[in-house]
Protein backbone atom coordinates (compact mmCIF):
# COMPACT_ATOMS: atom_id res chain seq x y z
CA UNK A 1 0.00 0.00 0.00
CA UNK A 2 1.23 3.53 -0.95
CA UNK A 3 2.39 6.02 1.92
CA UNK A 4 1.51 9.36 1.75
CA UNK A 5 4.27 10.17 -0.74
CA UNK A 6 3.74 8.84 -3.96
CA UNK A 7 6.43 5.47 -4.97
CA UNK A 8 9.19 7.37 -7.14
CA UNK A 9 9.22 6.23 -10.64
CA UNK A 10 12.34 5.82 -12.97
CA UNK A 11 13.52 8.55 -15.30
CA UNK A 12 11.93 6.25 -18.13
CA UNK A 13 8.35 6.06 -16.58
CA UNK A 14 8.67 9.43 -15.54
CA UNK A 15 8.82 10.62 -18.96
CA UNK A 16 5.60 8.07 -20.31
CA UNK A 17 3.95 9.81 -17.42
CA UNK A 18 4.46 13.08 -18.51
CA UNK A 19 3.72 12.04 -21.90
CA UNK A 20 0.23 10.80 -20.70
CA UNK A 21 -2.73 13.13 -20.57
CA UNK A 22 -3.23 13.98 -16.86
CA UNK A 23 -6.13 12.89 -14.97
CA UNK A 24 -7.44 13.39 -11.27
CA UNK A 25 -10.15 11.03 -9.15
CA UNK A 26 -10.72 12.09 -5.68
CA UNK A 27 -11.70 9.87 -3.32
CA UNK A 28 -10.81 6.16 -2.80
CA UNK A 29 -13.60 4.51 -2.38
CA UNK A 30 -14.47 1.27 -4.83
CA UNK A 31 -15.82 3.66 -7.59
CA UNK A 32 -13.10 5.84 -7.12
CA UNK A 33 -9.94 3.10 -7.37
CA UNK A 34 -11.94 1.54 -10.07
CA UNK A 35 -11.98 4.49 -12.25
CA UNK A 36 -8.60 5.48 -11.69
CA UNK A 37 -7.57 1.96 -12.48
CA UNK A 38 -9.72 2.26 -15.82
CA UNK A 39 -8.35 5.50 -16.64
CA UNK A 40 -4.72 4.30 -16.26
CA UNK A 41 -5.54 1.27 -18.61
CA UNK A 42 -6.40 4.27 -20.93
CA UNK A 43 -3.51 5.83 -21.48
CA UNK A 44 -4.36 8.54 -18.70
CA UNK A 45 -1.41 9.83 -15.93
CA UNK A 46 -3.80 8.91 -12.82
CA UNK A 47 -3.41 10.82 -9.88
CA UNK A 48 -5.59 9.11 -6.75
CA UNK A 49 -6.50 11.63 -4.24
CA UNK A 50 -7.58 10.50 -0.37
CA UNK A 51 -8.31 12.81 2.33
CA UNK A 52 -7.73 10.21 4.84
CA UNK A 53 -4.77 8.03 6.16
CA UNK A 54 -5.42 5.32 4.17
CA UNK A 55 -7.44 4.29 1.54
CA UNK A 56 -10.98 2.47 1.12
CA UNK A 57 -13.47 5.02 1.18
CA UNK A 58 -16.87 3.91 2.84
CA UNK A 59 -14.47 0.34 3.18
CA UNK A 60 -11.88 1.65 5.07
CA UNK A 61 -10.93 -0.63 7.82
CA UNK A 62 -10.54 0.34 11.41
CA UNK A 63 -8.04 -1.49 13.57
CA UNK A 64 -8.31 -1.67 17.27
CA UNK A 65 -6.87 -3.94 20.38
CA UNK A 66 -5.82 -6.79 17.69
CA UNK A 67 -9.24 -6.44 15.86
CA UNK A 68 -10.01 -5.63 12.05
CA UNK A 69 -13.08 -4.12 11.50
CA UNK A 70 -14.22 -3.26 7.70
CA UNK A 71 -16.11 0.19 7.94
CA UNK A 72 -18.72 -1.10 5.18
CA UNK A 73 -19.77 -2.27 2.72
CA UNK A 74 -19.15 -6.03 3.32
CA UNK A 75 -21.39 -7.41 0.93
CA UNK A 76 -19.52 -8.57 -2.30
CA UNK A 77 -21.65 -9.57 -5.00
CA UNK A 78 -21.20 -9.45 -9.00
CA UNK A 79 -17.17 -10.21 -8.31
CA UNK A 80 -16.41 -10.40 -11.83
CA UNK A 81 -16.56 -6.93 -11.54
CA UNK A 82 -13.04 -7.22 -9.52
CA UNK A 83 -11.64 -9.71 -11.87
CA UNK A 84 -12.32 -7.16 -14.75
CA UNK A 85 -9.98 -4.73 -13.08
CA UNK A 86 -7.20 -6.53 -13.01
CA UNK A 87 -7.72 -8.38 -16.19
CA UNK A 88 -7.07 -4.74 -17.75
CA UNK A 89 -3.04 -5.38 -16.58
CA UNK A 90 -3.07 -8.72 -18.04
CA UNK A 91 -3.03 -10.21 -14.01
CA UNK A 92 -5.67 -12.27 -12.29
CA UNK A 93 -7.56 -11.46 -9.10
CA UNK A 94 -7.30 -14.80 -7.40
CA UNK A 95 -3.66 -14.30 -7.42
CA UNK A 96 -3.95 -11.40 -5.10
CA UNK A 97 -7.34 -11.47 -3.06
CA UNK A 98 -9.19 -14.11 -2.20
CA UNK A 99 -12.90 -14.23 -2.17
CA UNK A 100 -15.29 -16.90 -1.35
CA UNK A 101 -18.86 -17.56 -1.20
CA UNK A 102 -20.97 -17.20 1.90
CA UNK A 103 -23.22 -20.42 2.74
CA UNK A 104 -26.11 -18.74 3.76
CA UNK A 105 -26.22 -15.66 1.80
CA UNK A 106 -28.12 -14.38 5.01
CA UNK A 107 -30.05 -15.63 7.82
CA UNK A 108 -33.10 -13.80 8.35
CA UNK A 109 -34.30 -13.71 12.05
CA UNK A 110 -37.99 -12.34 12.73
CA UNK A 111 -39.10 -10.78 16.32
CA UNK A 112 -41.23 -14.12 17.02
CA UNK A 113 -37.84 -16.11 16.55
CA UNK A 114 -38.38 -18.20 13.27
CA UNK A 115 -35.28 -17.78 10.94
CA UNK A 116 -35.05 -17.76 7.13
CA UNK A 117 -31.81 -19.22 5.41
CA UNK A 118 -31.28 -17.17 2.50
CA UNK A 119 -28.94 -18.98 -0.47
CA UNK A 120 -28.78 -18.99 -4.01
CA UNK A 121 -30.13 -22.56 -4.55
CA UNK A 122 -33.61 -22.64 -5.42
CA UNK A 123 -34.41 -25.92 -4.07
CA UNK A 124 -33.08 -24.75 -0.52
CA UNK A 125 -35.10 -21.27 -1.44
CA UNK A 126 -38.28 -23.61 -1.80
CA UNK A 127 -37.80 -25.61 1.76
CA UNK A 128 -37.50 -22.80 3.63
CA UNK A 129 -40.49 -21.04 1.87
CA UNK A 130 -42.78 -24.00 2.58
CA UNK A 131 -41.65 -23.44 6.31
CA UNK A 132 -43.57 -20.52 6.02
CA UNK A 133 -46.12 -20.75 3.73
CA UNK A 134 -46.15 -23.82 1.26
CA UNK A 135 -48.87 -22.44 -1.57
CA UNK A 136 -46.13 -19.83 -1.34
CA UNK A 137 -43.54 -21.78 -3.31
CA UNK A 138 -45.68 -21.77 -6.62
CA UNK A 139 -45.22 -18.00 -6.40
CA UNK A 140 -41.36 -18.01 -6.15
CA UNK A 141 -41.01 -18.67 -9.72
CA UNK A 142 -43.24 -16.02 -11.01
CA UNK A 143 -40.79 -14.21 -8.79
CA UNK A 144 -37.51 -15.28 -10.10
CA UNK A 145 -39.08 -14.27 -13.63
CA UNK A 146 -40.05 -11.06 -12.74
CA UNK A 147 -36.39 -10.58 -10.90
CA UNK A 148 -34.34 -12.09 -14.10
CA UNK A 149 -36.72 -9.86 -16.65
CA UNK A 150 -35.39 -6.68 -14.96
CA UNK A 151 -32.24 -8.08 -14.54
CA UNK A 152 -31.26 -8.45 -17.60
CA UNK A 153 -32.49 -4.88 -18.94
CA UNK A 154 -31.42 -2.77 -15.71
CA UNK A 155 -28.53 -4.41 -15.12
CA UNK A 156 -27.00 -6.47 -18.16
CA UNK A 157 -28.05 -4.45 -20.53
CA UNK A 158 -27.66 -0.70 -18.79
CA UNK A 159 -25.87 -0.59 -15.75
CA UNK A 160 -22.31 0.79 -17.56
CA UNK A 161 -24.61 2.67 -20.12
CA UNK A 162 -24.48 6.37 -19.68
CA UNK A 163 -27.79 8.24 -19.59
CA UNK A 164 -26.62 11.59 -20.68
CA UNK A 165 -29.88 12.84 -22.54
CA UNK A 166 -33.29 12.53 -22.27
CA UNK A 167 -33.49 10.98 -25.19
CA UNK A 168 -31.29 7.97 -23.62
CA UNK A 169 -34.35 7.78 -20.98
CA UNK A 170 -36.98 7.90 -23.37
CA UNK A 171 -35.80 4.62 -25.04
CA UNK A 172 -36.21 2.71 -22.47
CA UNK A 173 -39.16 4.30 -20.86
CA UNK A 174 -41.44 1.03 -22.89
CA UNK A 175 -39.21 -1.38 -20.93
CA UNK A 176 -39.73 0.56 -17.74
CA UNK A 177 -43.55 0.60 -18.02
CA UNK A 178 -43.42 -3.32 -19.31
CA UNK A 179 -41.70 -4.11 -16.44
CA UNK A 180 -43.72 -2.06 -13.91
CA UNK A 181 -40.87 0.12 -12.24
CA UNK A 182 -43.54 2.94 -11.34
CA UNK A 183 -43.97 -0.40 -8.36
CA UNK A 184 -42.44 -0.06 -4.90
CA UNK A 185 -40.48 -3.25 -4.45
CA UNK A 186 -42.55 -4.54 -1.81
CA UNK A 187 -45.83 -3.81 -3.96
CA UNK A 188 -43.77 -6.14 -6.90
CA UNK A 189 -42.81 -8.74 -4.08
CA UNK A 190 -46.70 -8.73 -2.26
CA UNK A 191 -48.29 -9.32 -5.56
CA UNK A 192 -46.29 -12.79 -5.78
CA UNK A 193 -45.93 -14.15 -1.69
CA UNK A 194 -49.13 -14.12 0.54
CA UNK A 195 -47.28 -15.05 3.87
CA UNK A 196 -46.19 -11.26 5.58
CA UNK A 197 -42.67 -12.75 6.55
CA UNK A 198 -42.10 -13.48 3.26
CA UNK A 199 -43.21 -10.12 1.70
CA UNK A 200 -40.17 -8.82 4.28
CA UNK A 201 -37.80 -11.56 2.88
CA UNK A 202 -38.10 -10.78 -0.67
CA UNK A 203 -38.04 -7.02 -0.52
CA UNK A 204 -35.63 -5.77 2.10
CA UNK A 205 -32.55 -5.40 -0.78
CA UNK A 206 -32.94 -1.55 -1.00
CA UNK A 207 -32.11 -1.24 2.24
CA UNK A 208 -28.83 -2.25 1.19
CA UNK A 209 -28.06 0.11 -0.78
CA UNK A 210 -30.37 3.30 1.08
CA UNK A 211 -33.44 2.71 -0.10
CA UNK A 212 -37.11 2.20 1.71
CA UNK A 213 -38.59 -1.13 -0.31
CA UNK A 214 -42.10 0.94 0.28
CA UNK A 215 -40.80 3.73 -2.18
CA UNK A 216 -37.74 2.20 -4.08
CA UNK A 217 -38.79 1.10 -7.70
CA UNK A 218 -38.87 -2.25 -8.24
CA UNK A 219 -36.08 -2.24 -10.59
CA UNK A 220 -33.87 -3.26 -7.36
CA UNK A 221 -35.89 -6.32 -6.99
CA UNK A 222 -33.23 -7.22 -9.81
CA UNK A 223 -30.99 -7.84 -6.79
CA UNK A 224 -32.75 -11.33 -6.04
CA UNK A 225 -31.42 -12.60 -9.38
CA UNK A 226 -28.10 -11.07 -9.02
CA UNK A 227 -27.72 -12.66 -5.80
CA UNK A 228 -28.63 -16.02 -7.15
CA UNK A 229 -26.86 -15.42 -10.24
CA UNK A 230 -23.34 -14.31 -8.90
CA UNK A 231 -23.75 -15.48 -5.21
CA UNK A 232 -22.81 -13.27 -1.72
CA UNK A 233 -19.06 -13.58 -1.32
CA UNK A 234 -16.74 -12.21 1.40
CA UNK A 235 -12.76 -11.52 1.00
CA UNK A 236 -10.43 -13.41 3.39
CA UNK A 237 -8.54 -10.51 5.02
CA UNK A 238 -11.98 -8.75 4.89
CA UNK A 239 -13.19 -6.12 2.42
CA UNK A 240 -10.06 -3.97 3.12
CA UNK A 241 -7.86 -6.44 1.64
CA UNK A 242 -9.94 -6.34 -1.37
CA UNK A 243 -8.57 -2.08 -1.05
CA UNK A 244 -4.95 -3.21 -0.72
CA UNK A 245 -4.91 -5.17 -3.69
CA UNK A 246 -7.10 -3.01 -6.62
CA UNK A 247 -4.16 -0.02 -4.50
CA UNK A 248 -1.60 -2.38 -5.94
CA UNK A 249 -2.87 -3.11 -9.13
CA UNK A 250 -2.85 0.73 -9.66
CA UNK A 251 0.35 1.95 -8.30
CA UNK A 252 1.27 -1.70 -10.78
CA UNK A 253 -0.06 0.11 -13.68
CA UNK A 254 1.84 3.75 -12.87
CA UNK A 255 -1.01 5.52 -10.87
CA UNK A 256 -0.22 7.51 -7.82
CA UNK A 257 -2.17 7.21 -4.60
CA UNK A 258 -1.51 10.52 -2.36
CA UNK A 259 -3.04 10.22 1.33
CA UNK A 260 -3.59 12.73 3.54
CA UNK A 261 -4.72 14.89 0.68
CA UNK A 262 -8.44 16.94 0.88
CA UNK A 263 -9.64 18.26 -2.61
CA UNK A 264 -10.22 21.98 -1.62
CA UNK A 265 -11.39 22.98 -5.25
CA UNK A 266 -11.78 21.75 -8.62
CA UNK A 267 -10.24 24.43 -11.12
CA UNK A 268 -12.54 25.59 -13.92
CA UNK A 269 -11.61 27.98 -16.87
CA UNK A 270 -14.70 28.56 -19.26
CA UNK A 271 -17.02 25.67 -18.08
CA UNK A 272 -14.05 23.39 -18.28
CA UNK A 273 -11.79 21.49 -15.79
CA UNK A 274 -7.88 22.30 -15.06
CA UNK A 275 -7.50 20.40 -12.43
CA UNK A 276 -7.70 20.37 -8.58
CA UNK A 277 -6.52 21.91 -5.77
CA UNK A 278 -6.08 20.70 -2.33
CA UNK A 279 -5.85 21.98 1.25
CA UNK A 280 -1.81 21.94 1.31
CA UNK A 281 -2.33 24.68 -1.69
CA UNK A 282 -0.35 22.22 -4.33
CA UNK A 283 -2.49 22.16 -7.86
CA UNK A 284 -2.82 18.69 -9.88
CA UNK A 285 -3.75 19.95 -13.33
CA UNK A 286 -5.43 17.91 -15.29
CA UNK A 287 -7.80 17.37 -18.66
CA UNK A 288 -10.53 15.05 -16.80
CA UNK A 289 -11.21 15.26 -12.82
CA UNK A 290 -13.59 12.32 -11.37
CA UNK A 291 -15.17 12.69 -8.39
CA UNK A 292 -16.08 9.47 -6.33
CA UNK A 293 -17.01 11.88 -3.31
CA UNK A 294 -20.29 12.35 -2.59
CA UNK A 295 -22.20 14.25 -5.40
CA UNK A 296 -23.90 17.18 -3.75
CA UNK A 297 -21.20 17.91 -1.39
CA UNK A 298 -19.09 18.05 -4.77
CA UNK A 299 -21.21 20.57 -6.56
CA UNK A 300 -21.59 22.60 -3.46
CA UNK A 301 -18.07 22.53 -1.96
CA UNK A 302 -15.43 21.79 -5.02
CA UNK A 303 -17.03 23.15 -7.74
CA UNK A 304 -17.90 27.53 -7.79
CA UNK A 305 -21.56 28.77 -8.13
CA UNK A 306 -20.76 30.57 -11.13
CA UNK A 307 -19.93 27.21 -13.08
CA UNK A 308 -23.09 25.33 -12.09
CA UNK A 309 -26.70 26.44 -13.81
CA UNK A 310 -28.44 22.76 -13.15
CA UNK A 311 -26.47 21.64 -9.71
CA UNK A 312 -27.21 24.73 -7.92
CA UNK A 313 -27.47 24.64 -4.68
CA UNK A 314 -31.40 24.82 -4.27
CA UNK A 315 -31.76 22.23 -6.18
CA UNK A 316 -29.20 19.63 -4.67
CA UNK A 317 -31.11 20.85 -1.14
CA UNK A 318 -34.44 19.83 -3.19
CA UNK A 319 -32.98 15.93 -3.88
CA UNK A 320 -34.36 13.23 -1.51
CA UNK A 321 -31.06 11.67 0.85
CA UNK A 322 -31.03 8.34 1.75
CA UNK A 323 -31.15 7.10 5.06
CA UNK A 324 -28.46 7.39 7.60
CA UNK A 325 -27.01 4.33 9.27
CA UNK A 326 -25.66 3.79 13.27
CA UNK A 327 -22.79 1.06 13.18
CA UNK A 328 -21.31 -0.34 16.22
CA UNK A 329 -18.28 -1.88 16.10
CA UNK A 330 -17.44 -4.56 18.70
CA UNK A 331 -15.00 -7.89 19.69
CA UNK A 332 -15.87 -10.45 21.97
CA UNK A 333 -13.73 -12.08 23.94
CA UNK A 334 -15.64 -15.61 23.28
CA UNK A 335 -17.20 -16.76 19.90
CA UNK A 336 -20.57 -17.76 18.58
CA UNK A 337 -20.21 -20.49 16.27
CA UNK A 338 -23.95 -20.91 15.41
CA UNK A 339 -23.91 -17.30 13.97
CA UNK A 340 -23.95 -16.91 10.32
CA UNK A 341 -21.91 -14.59 8.77
CA UNK A 342 -24.52 -11.98 7.23
CA UNK A 343 -27.41 -11.89 9.89
CA UNK A 344 -30.84 -9.82 9.06
CA UNK A 345 -32.69 -9.11 12.02
CA UNK A 346 -35.80 -7.53 11.68
CA UNK A 347 -38.08 -5.76 14.28
CA UNK A 348 -41.39 -5.89 15.35
CA UNK A 349 -42.35 -3.39 12.83
CA UNK A 350 -41.80 -3.26 8.99
CA UNK A 351 -43.82 -0.56 7.11
CA UNK A 352 -44.00 1.62 9.83
CA UNK A 353 -40.53 1.64 11.36
CA UNK A 354 -39.44 2.19 7.94
CA UNK A 355 -42.14 5.77 7.67
CA UNK A 356 -40.29 6.48 11.19
CA UNK A 357 -36.99 6.50 9.38
CA UNK A 358 -37.58 7.75 5.88
CA UNK A 359 -40.69 10.15 5.97
CA UNK A 360 -41.05 11.55 9.52
CA UNK A 361 -37.01 11.59 10.31
CA UNK A 362 -37.95 9.93 13.80
CA UNK A 363 -35.72 7.83 15.83
CA UNK A 364 -37.37 4.92 17.11
CA UNK A 365 -37.03 2.63 20.17
CA UNK A 366 -37.50 -0.58 17.82
CA UNK A 367 -35.58 -1.28 15.09
CA UNK A 368 -33.72 -3.54 12.20
CA UNK A 369 -30.44 -4.44 12.42
CA UNK A 370 -27.72 -6.18 9.92
CA UNK A 371 -25.10 -8.01 11.95
CA UNK A 372 -21.78 -9.01 10.22
CA UNK A 373 -19.67 -11.48 11.96
CA UNK A 374 -16.30 -11.91 9.53
CA UNK A 375 -14.89 -14.03 11.93
CA UNK A 376 -17.42 -17.30 11.16
CA UNK A 377 -15.75 -16.66 7.67
CA UNK A 378 -12.58 -15.35 8.06
CA UNK A 379 -11.09 -16.15 12.18
CA UNK A 380 -7.76 -14.25 11.37
CA UNK A 381 -9.55 -10.88 11.72
CA UNK A 382 -9.63 -11.24 15.63
CA UNK A 383 -7.34 -12.56 18.05
CA UNK A 384 -7.53 -16.16 19.01
CA UNK A 385 -10.68 -17.49 20.41
CA UNK A 386 -12.44 -13.95 19.98
CA UNK A 387 -14.90 -12.20 17.41
CA UNK A 388 -15.24 -9.56 15.43
CA UNK A 389 -18.34 -7.78 14.73
CA UNK A 390 -20.40 -5.04 13.22
CA UNK A 391 -23.89 -4.27 13.84
CA UNK A 392 -25.98 -1.51 11.25
CA UNK A 393 -29.07 0.13 12.07
CA UNK A 394 -31.26 2.18 9.46
CA UNK A 395 -31.64 5.77 11.10
CA UNK A 396 -32.79 8.93 10.12
CA UNK A 397 -30.06 10.88 8.43
CA UNK A 398 -29.42 14.31 10.03
CA UNK A 399 -32.38 16.60 8.76
CA UNK A 400 -33.71 14.15 11.61
CA UNK A 401 -32.15 16.63 13.65
CA UNK A 402 -31.04 14.21 16.08
CA UNK A 403 -28.43 14.55 19.09
CA UNK A 404 -26.41 11.77 18.50
CA UNK A 405 -23.37 12.94 20.82
CA UNK A 406 -26.10 12.79 23.75
CA UNK A 407 -28.04 9.63 22.14
CA UNK A 408 -25.65 7.43 20.90
CA UNK A 409 -24.42 5.38 23.77
CA UNK A 410 -27.84 4.64 25.21
CA UNK A 411 -29.10 3.54 21.35
CA UNK A 412 -25.77 1.55 21.26
CA UNK A 413 -26.96 -0.16 24.17
CA UNK A 414 -30.15 -0.89 23.34
CA UNK A 415 -29.40 -2.61 20.19
CA UNK A 416 -26.65 -4.87 22.03
CA UNK A 417 -29.24 -6.08 24.56
CA UNK A 418 -31.77 -6.90 21.83
CA UNK A 419 -29.26 -9.33 20.44
CA UNK A 420 -28.85 -11.30 23.96
CA UNK A 421 -30.98 -13.69 22.60
CA UNK A 422 -29.84 -17.52 22.30
CA UNK A 423 -30.16 -17.42 18.73
CA UNK A 424 -27.90 -14.78 18.19
CA UNK A 425 -25.39 -13.77 21.12
CA UNK A 426 -26.39 -14.62 24.28
CA UNK A 427 -25.10 -12.95 27.18
CA UNK A 428 -23.24 -10.07 24.57
CA UNK A 429 -22.39 -7.40 26.70
CA UNK A 430 -20.78 -9.04 29.21
CA UNK A 431 -18.25 -10.42 26.71
CA UNK A 432 -17.53 -7.24 24.65
CA UNK A 433 -13.90 -6.01 25.19
CA UNK A 434 -13.65 -3.23 22.66
CA UNK A 435 -15.94 -1.39 20.60
CA UNK A 436 -16.28 1.60 18.69
CA UNK A 437 -19.12 3.78 17.09
CA UNK A 438 -20.32 5.30 13.80
CA UNK A 439 -23.46 7.66 13.81
CA UNK A 440 -24.86 9.79 10.82
CA UNK A 441 -22.55 12.87 12.45
CA UNK A 442 -19.51 10.58 11.69
CA UNK A 443 -20.93 9.82 8.15
CA UNK A 444 -20.98 13.48 7.77
CA UNK A 445 -17.67 14.61 9.28
CA UNK A 446 -15.28 11.39 8.26
CA UNK A 447 -16.77 10.68 5.15
CA UNK A 448 -18.34 13.58 4.00
CA UNK A 449 -21.67 12.28 3.41
CA UNK A 450 -24.42 15.51 2.94
CA UNK A 451 -26.88 14.92 5.68
CA UNK A 452 -24.79 12.06 6.94
CA UNK A 453 -26.65 10.09 4.47
CA UNK A 454 -25.42 6.56 3.83
CA UNK A 455 -25.74 5.83 0.20
CA UNK A 456 -26.38 9.64 -0.87
CA UNK A 457 -29.91 9.98 -3.55
CA UNK A 458 -32.51 7.62 -1.87
CA UNK A 459 -33.09 5.50 -4.64
CA UNK A 460 -36.49 5.99 -6.23
CA UNK A 461 -37.61 6.48 -10.05
CA UNK A 462 -37.40 9.70 -10.11
CA UNK A 463 -33.80 9.70 -8.90
CA UNK A 464 -32.84 6.59 -10.94
CA UNK A 465 -31.06 6.42 -14.56
CA UNK A 466 -31.54 9.69 -16.63
CA UNK A 467 -32.95 11.54 -13.09
CA UNK A 468 -29.56 11.06 -11.28
CA UNK A 469 -26.84 13.22 -11.41
CA UNK A 470 -24.83 12.11 -14.59
CA UNK A 471 -21.61 10.56 -14.95
CA UNK A 472 -20.40 13.85 -17.32
CA UNK A 473 -21.50 16.75 -15.59
CA UNK A 474 -23.88 18.93 -17.03
CA UNK A 475 -22.63 22.13 -15.89
CA UNK A 476 -18.82 21.74 -16.42
CA UNK A 477 -16.48 20.13 -18.97
CA UNK A 478 -14.04 17.10 -18.48
CA UNK A 479 -15.93 16.52 -14.97
CA UNK A 480 -17.52 13.27 -14.17
CA UNK A 481 -18.83 11.39 -11.39
CA UNK A 482 -18.04 7.22 -10.31
CA UNK A 483 -19.88 5.89 -6.75
CA UNK A 484 -23.16 5.57 -5.27
CA UNK A 485 -24.38 9.28 -6.07
CA UNK A 486 -24.53 8.41 -9.80
CA UNK A 487 -25.78 5.74 -12.47
CA UNK A 488 -26.41 3.23 -11.72
CA UNK A 489 -26.46 3.83 -7.81
CA UNK A 490 -24.68 1.81 -4.45
CA UNK A 491 -23.36 -1.04 -3.73
CA UNK A 492 -20.72 -2.13 -4.49
CA UNK A 493 -21.96 -3.62 -8.30
CA UNK A 494 -23.20 -0.64 -8.68
CA UNK A 495 -20.34 1.47 -7.93
CA UNK A 496 -18.02 -0.83 -10.22
CA UNK A 497 -20.50 -0.13 -12.84
CA UNK A 498 -20.01 3.73 -12.59
CA UNK A 499 -16.68 3.37 -13.56
CA UNK A 500 -17.30 1.12 -16.67
CA UNK A 501 -19.43 3.83 -17.52
CA UNK A 502 -16.71 6.58 -17.84
CA UNK A 503 -14.87 4.17 -20.23
CA UNK A 504 -18.05 5.49 -22.38
CA UNK A 505 -18.19 9.19 -21.38
CA UNK A 506 -14.51 10.07 -20.83
CA UNK A 507 -12.69 10.65 -23.80
CA UNK A 508 -9.66 8.30 -24.70
CA UNK A 509 -6.11 9.49 -23.61
CA UNK A 510 -5.18 9.75 -27.21
CA UNK A 511 -7.92 11.95 -28.17
CA UNK A 512 -6.49 14.78 -25.74
CA UNK A 513 -3.18 16.51 -25.91
CA UNK A 514 -0.81 15.73 -23.21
Amino acid sequence: MSASAPPALSPLSLAARTARPRAVVIGSGFGGIASAIRLQARGYAVDLLEMRDRPGGRAYVYEQDGFTFDAGPTIITAPFLLEELFALNGERMEDHVRIVECRPYYRIVFHDGRAFEYTGDEAEILAEIDKFNPADKAAYHGFVARSRAIFDRAFTDLADRPFSSLWDMAKIAPDLARLRADQSVYRLTSGFFQDPALRQVFSFHPLLIGGNPFQSSSIYSMIHYLERKWGVHSALGGTGAIVRALIGLFERMGGRLHLDCRAEEITVEDHEVTGVRVADGRHFPARVVVSNGDVANTYRKLVAPRWRHKWTDRRLEKMRYSMGLFVLYFGTNRTYEHLAHHTIVLGPRYEELLADIFKKKHLAEDFSLYLHAPTRTDPSLAPPGHECFYVLSPVPNLLGGQDWESIKDRYADAILASLEIPSLCPDLRKHIVTKRIMTPLDFERDLDAWAGSAFQFEPILTQSAWFRPHNASEDVRGLYFAGAGTHPGAGVPGVLSSAKVLDRVVPAAAELPA
